[in-house]
This record gives structure tokens, sequence and C-alpha cells, in this order.
């Protein structure tokens, strides 16, 4: 890749910014703002009004590529208590970073009935549904390309599809013990007995943590998806690992979409996917917290 500066980045967006509204657009100023640890991000201010703009020269090429159309699949659900901020732009790396362009949600100045808005929001998102798990394309959680393709059986598609599949790409990555390979072989063959409620493939979120929402000036909105179809506890069972979601955020899902029995025990189970994820992304402690999740439903 050639080197580049941001001000290069900032420029290409205002003369795509141009090409979409037909008129040209003035750049008045930009800064930065919180894009996370991985990538860079800064509020663009023009004479069409305000944007966020979020790049990286590194990572997978189609990153932003697959952010958009996660964003932009969230917003087909119609969700009237949720935002989704309106993608302008998105490109892969080429000579320049991947980027993505959106509108600039501006932070609200008052959140009263926020954290109900937040959970009934949640709760439609997951009403969204499709005939099968997955998703049109691989996408990625974090770095990680999550294999999305179309699977009928859920317990099947998170056996093999999140679990084996990471398990694998440690093992190749960090090392695994052969024992703890076994353990999670077990555990994969035990999937069909361990999820078995009926399940309906809904439109998730894929990486919701505290992080990935913001209260906005329209309200609760949610932000940085890795979306696709799954059973709607894999989305709970992340937001309670590391918390960060109000006991009204809770209520209001539970009063929208009433859960199954037996939902708080899986969600520790949909965990595992996420612990182990971080562990291949991170190291750390993870790897024993997942390990010991596995061991628990044994």
């Amino acid at each position: 890749m050639s080197s580049f500066k941001e001000q290069d980045i900032i420029q290409l967006c205002i003369e795509r910014l141009a090409d979409i509204y037909g008129l040209p657009v003035r750049l008045i100023g930009s800064k930065p703002v919180g894009g996370g640890c991985i990538n860079h991000a800064v509020k663009i201010t023009s004479s069409q009004g305000d944007f966020f703009l979020k790049w990286n020269a590194n990572g997978p090429a189609d990153l932003f590529v697959k952010e958009a159309e996660g964003l932009n699949e969230m917003e087909k659900a119609d969700n009237s208590f949720l935002i989704v901020p309106k993608v302008i732009w998105s490109k892969p790396t080429d000579d320049l970073p991947g980027l993505l362009l959106m509108e600039y949600l501006h932070p609200a100045s008052s959140t009263s009935g926020f954290d109900e808005r937040l959970g009934r929001g949640i709760a439609q998102l997951h009403k969204h549904t499709a005939p099968e798990f997955g998703f049109y394309h691989s996408n990625y959680c974090g770095t990680t390309l999550q294999d999305n393709t179309w699977n009928s059986n859920c317990p099947d598609f998170f056996a093999q599809q999140r679990i084996w599949t990471l398990v694998n790409k440690i093992k190749t990555i960090r090392g695994l013990p052969a024992s703890d390979q076994q353990i999670y072989a077990r555990l994969v063959d035990k999937m069909p007995q361990l999820l078995d409620h009926p399940t309906i493939p809904s439109l998730i979120h894929g990486d919701l943590w505290s992080g990935n929402y913001m209260y906005t000036a329209n309200g609760p909105a949610l932000i940085d998806p890795a979306c696709y179809y799954a059973d709607r506890e894999m989305e709970l069972g992340m937001m309670q690992l590391f918390g960060g979601f109000s006991p009204t955020v809770w209520k209001s899902y539970q009063e929208e979409y009433p859960l199954p029995d037996g939902w708080q025990r899986r969600i520790q189970l949909y965990q595992l996917y996420h612990l182990l994820n971080h562990y291949l992304l991170f190291g750390g402690s993870y790897g024993q917290q997942a390990i010991g999740i596995a061991k628990i439903f044994l």
C-alpha cells in the first residue's frame, strides 16, 4: 500500500459526498473521535452536515464493506425503538485503507427512558427473521472471519460454524492441548441435546457489548455489528458476558419478546463462542474461562 495521510482519506470522502449530493461539498473541519482500539475515527464537518468516518490500513481488506452490509440489514428490521446509523459509503482496502463513512450520531442531552427503548429495540431486532441460520456472506467478529453459510439446523450451526471453527483456529494459531481438544469435541457432539429448544433464526447484532450501543439525540443506537441470523439467545449471552446493560433493559426485552424456559442456562453456553474468539484475538485468561464453561455442559 502506498503511503497516505489522514487528510487524503478525508478529502476522498468529501469528493465522494459531492458525487452523492450532485453538488460541491466543502470541508469545514475534522476532529478525532473514539473509534475503539483498532480503527482510526474522525468527525467530519462539511457544508452538507456532519459525518463519521473510520478507517484501517490493517486487518481484512473487506472489513468495513461487511460491516456496512450488517448496518443495512439491521435498518431493514424497521425498528421503532432503535437508531441504526445510515451508511454513506464503504470501500475495501486498496492503495488507501478500507473505510466506512456514515451519518454522525449526535450524543443525547437526556437519556430518560432510553434503557427501556434499548431493551424493546433489541427485542424488535430479534423479531426480524430468516428461513435459516447464517447470513448472505461471511463477515467478521472483531477481525475473526465468521462462517455464515446458511444452515437449517441451529445446534449444528453453533457447534460446527462457531465453536469447532474457532477451536481449529486456536489450535493452529495459539496451540491447544489435546485434552482441551477432546473436551470441545465431546461438547460439539453433545450440542443437539444441549440446544434442543425450539429456535427461530433471528437477526442479531452479533457483537453486542456496552461499547457497541450509544445513546444519541434521537434515541439508542446500535453500531459496529457482526450480523447474522441465529438463536436470539446468542445475543443475550454476549450482552451478559461483559455487562453494561441495566435491569431495565433486560426487563423491557422480556416484556417485548418473552424468552423460553431455560434461557438463563443456555446463554452461558452461547458465551463460549465469544470467549473463544477473545482468546484467539487477545490470549490471556479467556482460554481458561472457555474451557471452564465447556466442562460445565459435559
